[in-house]
């Protein structure tokens, strides 16, 4: 595990969900009840990655609001250094979603206006430009603008540090196109992997062959309990999640594989052992009712990888 700090740039807001008590009624009104926490793409790999005990540098706009204040107390309660941007006359940006008592998602809405201001600029400055320099790793998602991800993606390519990005959803994943070929790693499921090839493969060994054509020299597709599949310049593995008994919100559960895959890696694994390490940080998540598992660490995540199965080479 390297001392140097991950540096993470992109979501970090405030996430309302509403939980549905029984059966899903559409169109009519759902008893249940609302929970609300920090969360983002981005925020939520930082404290998983925190969590497991590297550095952590978190970069994002935020309102001068009480749901800035939110944010801030998880990044300090996680162990992030928190340095935003802050804009005293705008809010910060939130999610709110309804979840069905199973843990699924029935629909979301999204008001993420503030991230529009983090644009190529901000990286111009000193403190960013040094920042980005020192990082051992950056990692972003597609709540910024196209153009500000494309120019992060140069500048730590100039610096020789690799970009990993999260691809949040299939209508912002595109904002990832112009910087694709500079990703180390990009993090999606299969309906974000299709809006960027126009494909859907039934047979898991042929998504790296798609998504290369498409510009992307590694990725991780998560395709729910069908098995996740990574892959790189060298290969490509893929992994079957074990079942996982008691579900509790599987929020966050793509933002965790992220880090728990990117912690492995940072520190020399192979991106099929780096993909057990991805998939057992999800279980750990989808266990818990928050988007952050708070029990997440080396040790239960240790733990957890012990009920995950070696990883299947793709030809």
């Amino acid at each position: 595990m390297t001392d140097r700090t991950i540096l993470v740039m992109g979501g970090a807001h405030v996430d309302r969900r509403g939980r549905i008590a029984g059966e899903t009624a559409p169109g009519a009104s759902n008893p249940g009840a609302w929970f609300v926490e920090a969360g983002g793409g981005a925020f939520n790999a930082a404290r998983n990655l925190s969590r497991l005990g590297h550095k952590v540098r978190l970069v994002s706009p935020r309102g001068g609001d009480s749901d800035g204040d939110i944010v801030a107390a998880a990044a300090a309660a996680a162990g992030v250094e928190d340095t935003p941007f802050i804009f005293l006359d705008r809010a910060t940006p939130s999610y709110t979603a309804i979840i069905e008592r199973d843990g699924n998602l029935v629909i979301a809405l999204a008001d993420m206006e503030l991230y529009r201001l983090f644009s190529p600029r901000r990286l111009q400055q000193r403190a960013m430009r040094e920042a980005i320099d020192t990082a051992a790793l950056v990692l972003t998602d597609a709540n910024l603008p196209g153009e500000t991800l494309a120019a992060m993606a140069e500048a730590a390519k100039a610096s020789g540090v690799p970009v990993a990005g999260i691809a949040i959803s299939p209508a912002k994943v595109v904002r990832f196109q112009d910087s694709l070929s500079a990703l180390a790693f990009l993090f999606m499921n299969e309906a974000e992997a299709r809006t960027l090839t126009g494909e859907a493969p039934e047979n898991p060994a042929d998504w790296p062959k798609a998504l290369r054509a498409a510009g992307l020299s590694a990725g991780v597709v998560t395709r729910g309990g069908r098995g996740v599949i990574a892959f790189d310049e060298k290969g490509a593995a893929l992994v079957i999640p074990p079942d996982i008994p008691a579900l509790g919100d599987v929020t966050g559960a793509g933002d965790s594989l992220a880090s728990g895959f990117l912690s492995a890696w940072t520190g020399g694994a192979t991106v099929g052992e780096a993909l057990r390490h991805g998939v057992a940080a999800a279980a750990i998540t989808v266990r818990s009712p928050l988007a952050v598992a708070e029990e997440m660490s080396q040790a239960t995540l240790s733990g957890a990888l012990s009920l995950v199965p070696e990883a299947e080479i793709l030809s």
